[in-house]
């Protein structure tokens, strides 16, 4: 068994089966790929793909557990080149990040100009996606940080660690009725069409809550997991708009108008997790602690400490966490 038929069964599974994309992917041909997980197969003596004639069509149950193990094993042997990376050049290296529009459009840019600032030797790498991809490709090892608001939680193997917390507000065009009410009320809000997230993104799920507490059931006629989408939704007369408050700026979007909804909606948590057992390298524990100022390196290395979701909360039960 080689380290390189571990990684080529990975990278097809991660491929969707598809060999050539890998070989693509990978600067190498498709009958070597092809060749070595046959030759792996007979040496376990079990089949990792099903066939139909040359074409992979799925993974089996053996290959299920033989991909979880050669996964664990290919971030171990990441951990191992970090490491010596670490003592060799602490300065240089990659930081892949997964994260939602909302976080890479306002929350990460300040966070991030700093950081090539400091490290120009190391390769920064965002990759967008939905909470539950965003969350999959932490838990696999795809990404280190994941940054997020929803889904997390599902994922065991995830350390998370509390940002900062946010609200929403609703958005209205220039002399709408809205915009003449002292204090806006769920029950105002309900009672015009909804152009806001796509369930499931920057806590969509806070907002559905509210209203069901309160037996409402809004009219939402549009959704998006941009926040700018939205607006430009909002602009087109479409309906009012919920967003991240962080998401409207008084100087872009001056023709619009900005109600606050804090008192609407429990206030969200933004989180960065990471798979537990990743050796966080020095200038990793730099970008958290610049992304949240209160989880310094003594803190993440607490975390690592605690083993439940439970340890964690106690961990930072003390902590008053920014708002957005």
């Amino acid at each position: 068994m080689k380290l390189q038929q571990l990684r080529y069964i990975w990278e097809v599974a991660h491929h969707e089966l598809n060999v050539s994309a890998t070989a693509q992917s990978l600067y190498t041909s498709q009958p070597g790929i092809s060749k070595q997980i046959r030759l792996l197969e007979d040496e376990l003596g079990v089949e990792i793909f099903s066939r139909s004639g040359k074409h992979l069509t799925r993974i089996t149950p053996a290959g299920e557990a033989i991909l979880r193990t050669a996964g664990e094993i290919l971030r171990k042997v990441e951990s191992i080149k970090q490491v010596a990376q670490e003592f060799s050049n602490e300065r240089k290296g990659s930081l892949s990040i997964a994260t939602t529009h909302t976080q890479a459009r306002y929350a990460l840019p300040p966070v991030i100009g700093k950081f090539i600032q400091n490290y120009p030797d190391v390769s920064l790498h965002m990759n967008q996606g939905t909470p539950m991809q965003i969350s999959e490709m932490a838990a696999d090892g795809t990404v280190d940080f994941a940054i997020a608001t929803e889904a997390m939680e599902l994922f065991s193997d995830l350390i998370m660690l509390p940002c900062y917390k946010w609200n929403r507000c609703i958005l209205v065009p220039k002399g709408h009725p809205l915009t003449q009410l002292s204090m806006l009320s769920l029950e105002d809000v309900a009672k015009h069409p909804l152009v806001t997230y796509v369930f499931g993104f920057t806590g969509r799920s806070r907002l559905d809550e509210a209203f069901l507490e309160h037996g409402l059931a809004p009219k939402v006629v549009f959704t998006a997991a941009d926040a700018d989408v939205i607006k430009t939704y909002v602009r087109l007369g479409l309906g009012i708009g919920i967003v991240a408050k962080m998401a409207y700026n008084e100087q872009e979007d001056s023709d619009l108008v900005a109600l606050d909804a804090s008192h609407l909606f429990r206030a969200s948590t933004t989180k960065i997790g990471f798979r537990r057992g990743t050796f966080l390298r020095g200038f990793m524990y730099e970008f958290i602690e610049a992304f949240a100022p209160h989880l310094t390196k003594e803190v993440v290395n607490e975390a690592f400490n605690r083993h439940s979701k439970l340890e964690l909360d106690e961990l930072f039960s003390n902590i008053e966490l920014p708002e957005y």
